[in-house]
């Protein structure tokens, strides 16, 4: 019985210990995945040439890193035949003998391209998804009275434009922004203006409004499938 006891107190402070650390494991791990990010995206940018910068679109899919998609520049577009990741550097091969090689830094790949003997200095900036643009049904909350109102938006870089309708009428966007996953607007209708703000929350739109200075709440928006 001693020793059973002994072995019991041993044991207790060991699984204690295993179970304090799994977690920190798990958390390196995910701190690690999320400092190395997949590469899919779609990449905008320029590279820069004995005769000026050239504009570059870069659609890539990294797919548990076998790499596929293209590139698009003033000469055309042009699949990648071959892309390989070592030491942070990742080499894309393209169908016209073309080569890339990039390294991610933040949202950012910079790197070089390597064509027909020549070279030239790269950088491509990720570009944001479109998760905003389309017809939202949306209901705001008038001091515990429900107000639904139909919320239409549409993206241009970080500008959003649209209007909205409801019971009350119509209301045109003044001013909008969709920036770091955070939306702007300003209505502006026969009624008075109205502010709202919200950010991405399981895919619906939450946030807050005001009412001309004169009464202020939450509202939601879910996105009106196609």
């Amino acid at each position: 019985m001693k020793n059973l006891n002994l072995n019991t107190t041993i044991r207790l402070p060991i699984l204690a210990l295993a179970f304090l650390v799994a977690p920190l494991m798990v958390s390196g791990q995910d701190a690690n995945q999320k400092s190395n990010p997949p590469f899919t995206g779609k990449y905008e940018g320029s590279v820069k040439g004995p005769d000026g910068d050239v504009h570059m679109t870069l659609d890539l899919v990294d797919d548990a890193g076998k790499f596929s998609g293209s590139a698009t520049a003033p000469q055309g577009v042009h699949k990648v035949v071959k892309g390989e990741l070592a030491a942070g550097l990742l080499t894309l091969e393209f169908d016209d003998k073309a080569k890339l090689t990039l390294r991610q830094k933040g949202d950012t790949l910079v790197g070089e391209l390597s064509v027909g003997g020549k070279t030239g200095a790269v950088e491509l900036k990720r570009v944001a998804k479109d998760e905003i643009s389309g017809v939202w049904d949306a209901s705001a909350d008038a001091q515990g009275q429900p107000v639904p109102f139909t919320l239409t938006l549409k993206l241009d870089g970080e500008k959003v434009t649209g209007g909205s309708s409801s019971q009350l009428g119509e209301s045109t966007i003044s001013s909008g922004s969709w920036k770091d996953g955070k939306l702007a607007v300003v209505l502006e209708g026969g009624n008075g203006q109205v502010a709202l703000v919200a950010t991405m929350v399981d895919g619906k739109l939450t946030g807050d409004f005001d009412y001309a200075g004169q009464m202020q709440g939450k509202w939601v928006g879910i996105k009106r499938k196609p």
